[in-house]
């Protein structure tokens, strides 16, 4: 099954959180923050508003950084993404 985004709706995929500190301390996964930096899989064709176009700013395989609160999650063929309009992605990592 494919997820296919609408409109100015971005389909991203968490990277892997780090499971250890610096130090050297093993994290639980109750201890681990979500992660606000995830892989762009799949984006929508943009929308119109008022008669103009708005595009899609990022692509396929960017790396971005999005609103820590941002978002839809949704779990396909055992796999987890996070649906998010383009307005919650702050910054695409380089």
């Amino acid at each position: 099954m494919k997820l296919r985004p609408l409109g100015d709706r971005v389909i991203l995929k968490y990277q892997e959180a780090e499971e250890k500190t610096q130090p050297g301390i093993i994290l639980p996964d109750s201890a681990k923050e979500k992660p606000q930096e995830a892989m762009v899989v799949a984006v929508g064709n943009g929308m119109s508003r008022e008669g103009k176009n708005i595009q899609i700013q990022v692509k396929e395989g960017d790396r971005v950084i999005f609103s820590k609160y941002a978002g839809t999650e949704v779990k396909m063929d055992e796999e987890e993404y996070t649906i998010v309009s383009q307005k919650d992605i702050m910054a695409v990592v380089e």
